[in-house]
């Protein structure tokens, strides 16, 4: 990352649909080079968030810039400057590899000898060097995901939005479509993705927490943790977390509780060797097993939806 003009600039960008409120007055900057990530469950407004930003949906109040354009008034400058990979890849079932990334080098202005290194590059970028003559819709879903990612970024644009890429992919799948995506940031490709997974938003430079259309926090990873006090969150393994999960919400100076499979995690405010005493306490006939652990990004994001929606101090 540099400390050249943002790559993205957004100020009270807000979306509605009639009565709807899909993006509620947004702001927050993308330096070049960065992998910003958006997370937030289904229908939290990142999908139209980025949708606005790729000139694909006018906003209804606020603005925004991506590259020094306005999403407004030059969406197809914008448009001809970003690659964008959607939800649904972006890809021809029956086409080959290759072909798939002719034709789409070809809609990106690419001809001659520059398509053919391109296509090169992107097969070798890809690892599916002995895939390029498949036909797509034969393709393991992981393979597809690579490929299309290569084949928005055949014309090396500058920044990338990726709204939700890994849907649907094995574990190992994801994470070498992530070490590709930390390549890309390494050689200067500013990348914007949307994620609800919070194992992928650890691995981005900063995360905007999106509910309800609005923006609750953004920053690191380590500063959004850093909203609880050391010893704050205990784990509490019992026989019956969800019955438990109701008794420890009654008890003074608990925050917050969320179950986390088969596990409660809890939120204490102030003494957190008290705190344990009385859940022990009150789980007596539980037999709980309760450990101090540090806070995950879901520990943040449920406190800070919790917090929005008044439940929490």
């Amino acid at each position: 990352m540099t400390s050249a003009q943002p790559a993205v600039v957004a100020r009270d960008l807000s979306r509605t649909f009639g009565a709807f409120v899909a993006v509620d007055r947004v702001s927050f900057d993308v330096a070049p080079g960065e992998i910003f990530g958006f997370l937030g469950s289904n229908g939290a407004g990142k999908t139209t968030t980025i949708r606005m930003l790729c000139g694909l949906l006018a906003p209804s109040g606020g603005s925004a810039t991506v590259l020094g354009f306005d999403v407004g008034r030059e969406a197809a400058e914008i448009k001809r400057r970003i690659g964008y990979m959607s939800q649904r890849f972006s890809l021809y079932s029956d086409l080959t590899v290759e072909e798939n990334l002719r034709f789409w080098g070809g809609a990106y202005g690419l001809f001659g000898r520059e398509i053919a290194a391109r296509t090169e590059w992107a097969i070798a970028t890809a690892g599916i060097e002995g895939q390029r003559h498949t036909l797509v819709r034969e393709l393991p879903g992981g393979f597809r995901q690579r490929l299309a990612l290569v084949a928005a970024l055949l014309h090396q644009p500058p920044i990338v939005f990726l709204d939700e890429p890994t849907g649907g992919v094995d574990p190992e799948a994801r994470r070498r479509f992530w070490d590709l995506i930390d390549t890309l940031s390494g050689t200067g490709t500013t990348v914007f993705v949307t994620t609800h997974s919070m194992d992928e938003a650890e691995r981005c430079h900063r995360v905007a927490l999106m509910h309800a259309g609005r923006l609750l926090a953004l920053d690191s990873v380590p500063a959004l943790k850093s909203v609880f006090a050391a010893g704050a969150i205990v784990e509490v393994t019992c026989h019956h977390p969800v019955a438990a999960m109701a008794a420890i919400e009654r008890l003074p100076g608990v925050e917050d509780v969320a179950l986390f499979g088969d596990r409660l995690h809890v939120v204490l405010a102030h003494a957190p060797a008290e705190g344990v005493a009385a859940i022990v306490q009150e789980l007596r006939g539980e037999a709980p097993v309760v450990t101090k652990v540090p806070p995950s990004l879901e520990d943040v994001f449920i406190h800070m939806i919790a917090r929005a929606e008044g439940r929490a101090a």
